[in-house]
């Protein structure tokens, strides 16, 4: 083999010293081309800008999600305002007859669930009269309040609580015609009958009729009747006598009409009871009740009837009649005087008791303006079904107030009228006869409207 050539420390020293520029330029090709390329990546729009996306793109994403969070918010409580819309609307329906408070909650609730609301996560409330805001206290409006609970998604990096989204409706009723005569059966025939040579005239007023049979109201006869309309939640049977000013014809089929006295408590029966013989003939005498009544009325009690002779001056109160009936027959001294006479009276029958107000007496007498009773003049106990009663008067007979028999049938026969005032006639039947002129302003004396037709507005 040949021989390595010798190495001496001189040729060492002349290789390190060759060597050394070629590593200095090495380095500075390295530094050069770093230079280059940072120079060429501080440069380059793509690179930023994906590092900018990468960057922002969870931000991005949690903005698109919370937006579409916010918009599902939106979009549920637009949902709610229109179940809480129809609700309130259908829990009017059920105000404007007369229903009860758990009547229209449970209409209002029913149709919330037909627009997809089901309250399993939230509130349902009706309230009526309305409870809060501008229309507070108002007896013709209902509220409805919806909530809804709403698990948080993307939000749930700010905060755990749920979303509780609600919604609030408000109605009014509002009054578009009155009635003063109404019929309360459901079902009864003839429910409203006018018949014989009756001549009735209704000033400002309607009749009504809550039966829904074929005959609901039922006119027949030699009878002429002149009013403002006829509403029947059935159907009715008329001749060409009747005379309608505010409709064309008889609006059938119609929604029941409300109890105008079905929030009034009976009063309690109690007190000394009085002789049921009062008065006697071509003589004159004053009765006043002096008796201290859980109302706050003074009150007088009749047990087994109330008989009337000649003439009798009734003070103002209540006078409770238990059992037997409420006679009026024959006139007082004076032909000219009527034969019963009484302001701010209120008589109750219970137990039984019926109106037979008969014979050639005069009744001048008005309900009270004020109080628990405020424009009852005769109050049938509501559990009095089917009790008879029969009012026949002169033709200077005067009632002004209501003759509110709700259980019982009435066949009002005499010859009265009312002057500038109100009376009003609501019975669980009404047979009509006789000549009468009615009319109908009882909230200047203190009574309650029969609301025969009213509309429905949202009103927040």
């Amino acid at each position: 083999m040949p021989k390595a050539p010798h190495t001496t420390d001189s040729n060492r020293r002349h290789a390190v010293t060759a060597t050394a520029p070629h590593r200095t330029a090495r380095l500075g090709c390295v530094r050069r081309l770093a230079g280059e390329a940072l120079h060429r990546f501080a440069g380059d729009r793509i690179g930023s800008t994906s590092v900018i996306a990468a960057i922002m793109f969870p931000v991005v994403i949690g903005g698109i999600g919370l937006g579409v969070e916010t918009g599902y918010w939106y979009m549920t409580q637009r949902e709610l305002q229109h179940a809480a819309d129809v609700a309130v609307h259908a829990a009017a329906v059920r105000k404007r007859s007369g229903d009860t408070a758990d009547s229209m909650r449970t209409a209002a609730l029913y149709i919330a669930n037909q627009t997809g609301f089901s309250g399993a996560s939230g509130d349902f409330i009706v309230n009526s009269p309305v409870s809060t805001g501008p229309n507070a206290g108002d007896p013709d409006t209902v509220e409805v309040l919806l909530s809804q609970i709403e698990p948080r998604l993307f939000s749930a990096i700010f905060s755990n609580e749920p979303i509780d989204i609600g919604a609030r409706a408000v109605a009014r009723i509002n009054e578009t015609a009155k009635a003063c005569i109404l019929a309360l059966s459901p079902s009864a025939s003839g429910a409203v009958t006018v018949s014989g040579s009756t001549s009735l005239s209704l000033t400002g007023c309607d009749v009504a009729s809550n039966s829904n049979a074929s005959d609901s109201f039922l006119m027949q006869g030699s009878a002429t009747l002149s009013t403002g309309c006829i509403y029947a939640v059935g159907a009715t049977v008329t001749t060409a006598a009747l005379d309608l000013s505010d409709c064309d014809q008889p609006k059938e089929y119609a929604a029941p009409v409300a109890d105008p006295y079905a929030a009034v408590a009976e009063p309690v029966v109690q007190g000394t009871c009085q002789s049921k013989n009062v008065g006697k003939p071509n003589s004159a005498t004053t009765l006043t009740p002096v008796e201290n009544h859980p109302s706050g009325v003074a009150a007088m009690r009749f047990c087994n009837g109330l008989s009337i002779k000649g003439d009798v001056v009734f003070q103002p109160g209540l006078y409770i009649i238990e059992g037997g009936d409420f006679t009026v027959n024959g006139g007082g001294a004076d032909p000219e005087a009527a034969g019963l006479v009484g302001s701010g009276v209120t008589f109750f029958l219970t137990n039984g008791a019926g109106l037979k107000l008969g014979g050639n007496t005069r009744m001048n007498l008005s309900a009270p303006t004020s109080g628990p009773f405020s424009g009852i003049l005769f109050f049938g106990g509501r559990d009095q079904i089917g009790v008879a009663h029969t009012v026949t008067g002169t033709s200077d007979s005067i009632l002004q107030g209501a003759v509110y028999l709700p259980a019982g049938d009435l066949k009002y026969r005499g010859n009265s009228s009312t002057g500038d005032g109100c009376t009003q006639i609501v019975g669980y039947t009404v047979d009509l006869s006789g000549n009468s002129t009615f009319e109908s302003h009882c909230e200047e004396v203190g009574g309650s409207d029969i609301v025969s037709s009213a509309s429905i507005r949202i009103i927040e």
